[in-house]
């Protein structure tokens, strides 16, 4: 297996990722080791856009609209009328 040394890490950081271990119940090198796994996990795969994604979920159901991607636009307030 291969190792890994990371030099110059702040001490808050290190606390911290301590403590996330501790919550996990395993040990600080354990807790890197899962966060690590878990970053490259889905590495370089290509997700489905999300609309596409919730369209297919109910689309068993009879949801026969388009989902528009909204990509790049700032959030706005639901509007509920009638």
């Amino acid at each position: 297996m291969a190792q890994l040394v990371v030099r110059q890490l702040d001490d808050d950081v290190k606390e911290k990722l301590q403590r996330r271990a501790r919550s996990h119940g395993r040990s600080t090198e354990e807790e890197i080791r899962e966060i690590l796994r878990n970053a490259v996990r889905n590495d370089g795969t290509i997700r489905t856009p999300v609309g596409s994604r919730i369209a297919a979920r109910f689309s068993r159901i009879g949801l026969d609209e388009e989902i528009p991607e909204l990509r790049d636009q700032s959030a706005r307030p639901a509007t509920f009328e009638p």
